[in-house]
């Protein structure tokens, strides 16, 4: 069933997910926004504002020529009028419309923010398509190029844009003021143009010097401290609002408000970093891509705080250590880490062209900062992002307990990794649904397992592709048969009630975990226990999985999903894997349960099956490989063994 957010079905299933304070919170803001609509507040006059979180002298210079070469050669593309969000090219970026979706036409309403029904399609098009240019980070490459050539054509060009969103939006006025991520990101990019353009002659009479800015600048603030995400919506969405609140305060300290509005963030983005992480370092909500957001956005305001000399509390530090550890345990031997969850391509501060890793970048930030362990996986590739911020940033020891190895099981996250010769990677999933009561972020994956042999996914998590807008599509790329694991009369095993809302959380436990086995179960179909057990042999380079359903007799659809550029030729319950990886062929054989019938499945649209998300907004066909029967309602599906796959490299 497909639940429509706005409806009076999911308002209901959305209040149901909420605690008595979040309901008063919520209550609140709704009356502050009735009364911002006929008595906005008025931002103060300012004078003698000045910028002084400028980068320590010789920055610039000392970033590598290689990184620096893509970071002109993307500016000159955006000079150019050209840019790709989502898997759609735009060529109108000389001179943006701010509200036009130019993948459905659709231009979003005027009018009063609250009043906007942006998660309506039909009303606003594709909301993401409107919303990520504005977060401006497209701008923070161009200052960037500025301050490595010196050319003001790119600072002309920022100062250009920025006068045209600030004279098309102003407060509490069109799309651009509905969510508070968006506010939260747009300061923190507001901040590093400002940094990045300080040579330029014009910087101050675009910013300090601007009543337009200062009013703008004040008004993001003003907003972010009205309405922070609260209870069951408290995920990455408010780390994103505190750093760019505090970034904002630290750099653009020229209000009344400022002192109180750094301390507040501050001390928000330490509550709920907390409360976002585990203590694993793992982030909370099981989505990669968010746990590579927030690393983003702490690091960044720690490097705001160290360059206004602002005091950040030592739990700051040890959550962004413990994260930093974290991604390096879990990255394959090409820095790439598990496709867990939702991803919508989400980045905390752009200063860096295409081809460069993010997730390199992030662990090279993570070395300039905490230093690396010595079991960190070596980062070969360059950045301007990392030396911009580790300018900034006061490195200090700190006398912190750290893994003395590289983790392989994250037991509060319920993550393994299994990893063997030829660089054989295998994530299996026996955590947590997700985070909060909502789970917004969350898919019905519940045991699946994520292969890959060097770096290629051979068995592949398909990703996300979209979130509003195309409700089908969104319903598959988070359900269960979307996954590499096993479903039981064509439900999913959490039960959604809308996009970003899961209603009932399937339960999993971790039964046994350690470099070469793991198994788990969960509880997510009433009635049945589904049990699964991975084992990676080292020396022969197999992985078997089995899978038990305990309970009664269920229909059973067991899933496999492979990577885009695997090739399958299916007889039978076999099938031969074949790739290519730096022009060499490799090649595995999958031996599935011969008790269920098989079937190889492609790029099919009603429903769809057999698709692969490689990033937010794209999808390409893969190969999906279903089998198809019923347990026998003995206690033990497929007999005492179980149903059993064997993927063995090399084949």
């Amino acid at each position: 069933m497909t639940v429509i957010p706005g409806s009076a079905g999911w308002y209901l299933r959305r209040l149901s997910r909420m605690g008595p304070a979040e309901v008063a919170g919520r209550v609140g803001d709704t009356v502050r926004r009735r009364r911002w609509r006929s008595a906005p507040p008025d931002s103060p006059g300012v004078t003698g504002a000045g910028f002084t979180a400028v980068l320590p002298a010789g920055t610039i210079a000392s970033l590598p020529p290689d990184a620096v070469k893509r970071l002109v050669a993307e500016a000159d593309r955006l000079m150019d009028g050209h840019a790709e969000f989502f898997g759609v090219v735009r060529d109108d970026l000389t001179d943006p419309d701010w509200f036009l979706d130019p993948k459905t036409g659709r231009r979003a309403p005027a009018g009063y923010a609250f009043d906007v029904p942006y998660r309506s399609e039909d009303a606003v098009g594709d909301i993401k398509q409107i919303w990520e240019p504005s977060r401006h980070q497209y701008l923070t490459v161009l200052a960037a190029a500025y301050a490595v050539t010196g050319n003001e054509r790119y600072a002309e060009r920022v100062a250009g844009h920025l006068r045209s969103w600030w004279a098309a939006n102003p407060p509490l006025r069109g799309v651009h003021w509905i969510s508070g991520i968006e506010l939260g990101i747009r300061l923190l990019s507001w901040v590093w143009i400002r940094r990045l353009l300080d040579g330029w002659p014009g910087a101050a009479g675009l910013f300090e010097d601007n009543p337009v800015a200062l009013h703008q600048i004040w008004h993001h603030q003003r907003w972010l401290a009205a309405f922070p995400s609260r209870g069951s919506s408290a995920n990455n969405h408010v780390i994103a609002e505190t750093a760019g609140q505090f970034a904002a305060a630290c750099a653009f300290d020229w209000f009344p408000q400022s002192g109180r509005w750094r301390a507040d963030a501050l001390r928000s983005l330490d509550r709920h970093l907390r409360g976002n992480t585990y203590l694993s370092g793992l982030n909370r909500e099981l989505a990669t891509e968010y746990h590579g957001l927030v690393l983003e956005l702490g690091l960044a305001a720690v490097a705001e705080a160290d360059a206004a000399g602002v005091p950040v509390p030592a739990s700051v530090h040890l959550v962004l250590l413990r994260m930093t550890d974290a991604l390096a345990a879990v990255v394959d031997n090409r820095l790439r880490p598990p496709r867990q969850g939702d991803a919508d391509d989400g980045h905390g501060l752009v200063v860096d062209g295409p081809g460069t890793d993010r997730w390199g970048s992030l662990l090279a930030t993570g070395d300039a900062v905490f230093g690396r362990q010595a079991w960190w996986p070596t980062v070969t590739g360059t950045d301007v992002r990392t030396p911009l911020l580790a300018a900034l940033v006061h490195r200090a020891e700190r006398s912190v307990t750290r893994p003395a190895e590289r983790p392989a099981h994250l037991a509060d996250a319920g993550m393994t990794i299994l990893r063997g010769p030829g660089e054989i990677w295998c994530r299996c999933d026996g955590g947590p649904h997700g985070f909060l009561s909502i789970a917004a972020h969350a898919h019905a994956d519940a045991l699946s397992v994520e292969v890959r042999h060097d770096g290629v996914d051979v068995l592949a998590d398909p990703g996300t592709f979209c979130y509003h807008g195309q409700p089908e599509w969104r319903q598959y790329f988070r359900s269960t048969l979307g996954h590499n694991t096993l479903q039981l009369d064509g439900t999913d095993q959490s039960v959604s009630g809308g996009p970003f809302l899961w209603t009932r959380h399937a339960h999993s436990r971790v039964l046994k975990a350690d470099p070469a086995r793991w198994s788990a179960e969960h509880d997510g179909y009433q009635g049945s226990v589904h049990r699964r057990q991975v084992e990676l042999n080292a020396d022969s380079q197999e992985l078997t999985i089995v899978d038990e359903v305990r309970g009664p007799r269920r229909e059973v659809r067991l899933a496999f999903h492979l990577g885009p550029a695997v090739t399958a030729e299916l007889v039978g319950s076999r099938a031969r894997l074949t790739w290519t990886r730096d022009g060499e062929d490799r090649s595995a054989v999958l031996d599935l349960p011969g008790q269920l019938s098989w079937g190889a499945h492609r790029g099919e649209t009603e429903p769809p099956l057999g698709w692969y998300s490689a990033g937010f907004g794209r999808k390409e066909p893969s190969t999906t490989l279903v089998g198809t029967g019923s347990s026998t309602g003995t206690g033990s599906a497929g007999g005492a063994d179980g149903f059993t796959t064997v993927l063995r490299f090399g084949g």
